[in-house]
């Protein structure tokens, strides 16, 4: 509860200015030489000063919004990988559990890369997953963000992120793994049935990794080889 008052006048504040101004001179005059009824008629005066002034006493109840934070899940193939997946849903549940002490918070759950399509969980975008989570959130109530993630990221903003709110990251696997991509460097536009196709591919690591690795080769989702493929160089695949 808030009580205040404010005024609410009649007529505008020039038009009030300019009927009481010449009033009010007039009864100062009369107290300054002590006309008789003077004093009854700057007591009139502040009477119909009120009036028009209109006087409000207001009640408010207010209440405080609650900041919105958005907690970013990142469901893409990289995290089916390990523990991973056993990792982000333990942190979910338990960040679930730590903000929802705070009644000032409204938490707000967004997974990215969930798809059953196995081409749409390739990219991790994670900033795009949070943009659409904040997309009805005036900027006064953005409390933050948490995102559980494997660290790579496909849409991180190139320079300062447009975002002024706490970002914290919970980052799953281990410090004992380390990232590859395969980059195919010469494939055929088209195959025939039944003929072989040449291909060549290369691992690539991570801060100037050497060695070598196992590559699983699939066909139509089923293994059909594994091969060991030198970390760098371009390996042929048939």
């Amino acid at each position: 509860m808030n009580l205040s008052l404010a005024f609410e006048p009649l007529i505008s504040w020039p038009l009030l200015g300019l009927v009481l101004a010449p009033l009010l001179l007039l009864a100062l005059v009369g107290l300054w030489f002590r006309q008789r009824g003077a004093v009854f008629r700057f007591a009139a005066l502040l009477a119909l000063t009120a009036a028009l002034l209109n006087p409000v006493l207001l009640d408010e109840e207010r209440e405080a919004l609650k900041s919105v934070v958005a907690v970013v899940v990142d469901r893409s193939q990289s995290q089916d990988i390990g523990e991973r997946t056993r990792q982000t849903d333990e942190a979910l549940a338990g960040l679930q559990q730590r903000l929802g002490r705070f009644k000032q918070f409204d938490v707000r759950v967004v997974e990215a890369g969930k798809s059953e399509a196995a081409e749409e969980r390739t990219e991790t975008r994670l900033f795009s997953a949070l943009e659409s989570a904040f997309r009805d959130v005036p900027p006064s109530r953005i409390g933050g963000a948490v995102m559980i993630t494997d660290g790579e990221v496909h849409d991180a903003p190139g320079g300062t992120p447009d975002f002024n709110a706490p970002l914290h990251a919970l980052i799953t696997g281990n410090d004992q793994e380390k990232d590859r991509r395969i980059r195919f460097e010469n494939a055929p536009r088209f195959g025939l049935v039944g003929k072989p196709l040449e291909m060549t591919y290369r691992v690539i690591g991570t801060n100037n990794e050497a060695g070598s690795v196992d590559v699983r080769v699939s066909v139509n989702g089923e293994q059909v080889s594994v091969e060991r493929a030198a970390i760098g160089q371009a390996m042929p695949l048939q």
